[in-house]
């Protein structure tokens, strides 16, 4: 039996994916994180290890010893906990004072060097998860207005411009006005933060930043993503097909079309 290893984060993510590779007929071996990941993976997976955020050489020994070769990274890990909970070892600090923690990608691509020189390569969870990427075309009923198309436009431009500037994936608009980019607080928060800018009937934007490494930190929305638009009133998700990851899929959908959100693979 093949062996999967996950670098487990915050959200579901982790748990789709220990799950889809289980019926793929890997044996799934986890390391997750202390504060950060869903305790429910414990019982997703065949063996799990805990770490606090920074414990690099804990990760690689737990990795090593169930004989991962091959790992996937799932679920984000906020870069605040980088201020806060985190306890990096003497590995981890080498690999910052290499790259720093500014730009994620540097910062991901460090760790996934690090690992490989121990033998463990990391893949995108896509390659296995094919069935949750977004497609292209509206997924759900109600069409966009010519006004929400034009700010899905706008939206897609900006979304992309601070991805290649290494900020974020998600931008709030509306009218053609910028309401809010994403920045550390991640996706809910910009959208909380546009709402309170006048986000009632807002177009919220996710997409792929243009130099992304599809092993990590793909775009990925979820029913809470729902729930929080629907809180301040913003009434289009356009996000990028082929390569934006939708968790619980179909509730989120049913959420969507409850609240009369238009969700838009583009």
């Amino acid at each position: 039996m093949r062996t999967l290893g996950i670098i487990a984060g915050s959200g579901t993510f982790p748990l789709t994916v220990a799950r889809a590779a289980r019926q793929e007929g890997y044996r799934v071996v986890a390391v997750a994180h202390e504060g950060e990941t869903h305790p429910d993976l414990v019982s997703q997976v065949d063996e799990v290890t805990w770490i606090y955020v920074g414990e690099l050489n804990k990760l690689i020994a737990a990795f090593k010893k169930a004989g991962v070769s091959e790992a996937v990274m799932a679920g984000g890990i906020k870069k605040v906990r980088l201020f806060g909970n985190a306890r990096p070892d003497l590995r981890t600090l080498s690999l910052l004072a290499r790259v720093g923690i500014k730009k994620d990608d540097s910062l991901l691509r460090a760790v996934a060097d690090e690992l490989a020189s121990e033998g463990i390569q990391i893949r995108s969870a896509t390659e296995m998860l094919s069935s949750i990427l977004t497609p292209k075309g509206l997924l759900t009923e109600r069409p966009l207005t010519a006004n929400e198309e034009q700010d899905a436009e706008f939206g897609w431009s900006l979304a992309k411009e601070i991805g290649r500037l290494d900020i974020g994936q998600c931008a709030v608009v509306k009218d053609r006005t910028v309401l809010a980019v994403e920045a550390i607080e991640g996706t809910d928060e910009t959208i909380r933060r546009g709402g309170r800018h006048g986000g009632k009937g807002a177009v919220v934007v996710k997409v792929r930043k243009p130099q992304q490494d599809v092993r990590f930190d793909l775009p990925t929305v979820g029913p809470t993503t729902i729930e929080v638009m629907a809180e301040v009133g913003a009434t289009v998700l356009v996000l990028e097909a082929g390569c934006s990851i939708l968790l619980d899929k179909a509730l989120l959908l049913e959420k969507a079309r409850t609240a009369g959100i238009s969700v838009l693979g583009r």
